[in-house]
């Protein structure tokens, strides 16, 4: 189990449903690990969109 794994695992324990961001090449890593879990990706254009995204659930 790597760090991304180990993240994705606490956020699914403390029931999150949903994440807002940008895929890249910076965090493949992550995208692999959350590709595998129930939580869902919810792509947006630019990082600010997904910061007030997230204050909206």
């Amino acid at each position: 189990m790597n760090g991304a794994e180990l993240f994705i695992k606490c956020l699914e324990n403390e029931g999150v449903e949903y994440i807002f961001g940008i895929p890249g090449e910076e965090n493949l890593v992550f995208l692999e690990a959350l590709r595998k879990s129930d939580i869902q990706l919810i792509l947006t254009r630019h990082e600010q969109a997904a910061g007030r995204m997230s204050l909206s659930i």
